[in-house]
């Protein structure tokens, strides 16, 4: 089995040298493309004004100067000599859960497999408060990626379909096991925004995440990850809101040409 491997944190972050160990348990053929440096939240974003650069550290290993999207475009077309079975993003720093998934750039790394037909999974290690740097533990991530993955790889799922996995922050002993659950619900407007000033003094502004409200609705990510299980979400990628077709459209034709 083939196997690509992302993130949006970097090629040189401590989540990516995981999942290359978690990989390695699935595969000896294993190819790295990822951004060469960090590009948190940036979403399904592509680099359009300005040349991306490829670099190579060896055979199976690349960054990019640009997006996570960038990243897998350019191993898809330019990198591998053959489309991978299976593409990994993460394993993320932090959360992807709820509303994230709209911000996630390893979500999106692996929306951009999906969108070309490849079994894609993106990782996030949860962790408990704010100001880890690098001193997230991976090890629930470390320890279950490989029990997660195996599981999924042969699951029936829909085209234009990815898998969204969150590991919980809480030993990896503690962990109670795998749950499906459906994406739930983030209040970001208790999200902060933190004014500064620069040494000219100048204003600037610092988005941060800090208490965001949690909606634990029964059976979502959110409350998965709070009773100490795995997320496993299905997303899709046809975003439209089918419910709402029919009354949309007779409101249109009642409105005439």
């Amino acid at each position: 089995m083939r196997i690509l491997l992302t993130n949006d944190d970097g090629i040189h972050a401590p989540g990516l040298e995981v999942l290359e160990e978690i990989a390695a348990q699935l595969s000896d053929d294993i190819w790295v493309c990822a951004p060469a440096e960090e590009q948190s939240g940036a979403g399904h974003s592509l680099t359009l004004n300005h040349p991306v650069r490829l670099r190579k550290y060896h055979d199976r290993r690349f960054s990019v100067s640009g997006t996570p999207t960038d990243s897998v475009m350019l191993a898809l077309r330019e990198v591998m000599d053959a489309p991978p079975d299976l593409i990994l993003s993460g394993v993320n720093r932090g959360a992807n859960l709820a509303d994230d998934i709209t911000y996630s750039g390893t979500v999106s790394a692996a929306i951009e497999g999906a969108l070309a037909g490849i079994r894609s999974i993106a990782l996030s290690q949860v962790y408990d408060r704010e100001g880890m740097g690098d001193e997230v533990p991976f090890t629930p991530a470390r320890e279950w990626g490989a029990k997660v993955i195996g599981r999924l790889i042969g699951a029936p799922l829909a085209e234009r379909t990815l898998l969204n996995v969150n590991f919980p922050p809480i030993a990896s002993s503690a962990i109670k096991g795998v749950r499906a659950a459906r994406q739930g619900f983030h209040d970001y407007s208790r999200g902060s925004v933190v004014e500064g000033r620069d040494p000219r003094g100048h204003k600037y502004f610092w988005f941060g995440l800090h208490a965001i409200e949690h909606t634990l609705d029964h059976g979502t990510d959110l409350e998965a990850i709070n009773d100490g299980y795995i997320s496993v979400t299905p997303l899709q990628l046809d975003l439209t809101h089918h419910s709402s077709m029919g009354n949309l459209a007779e409101r249109l034709d009642a409105a005439g040409a």
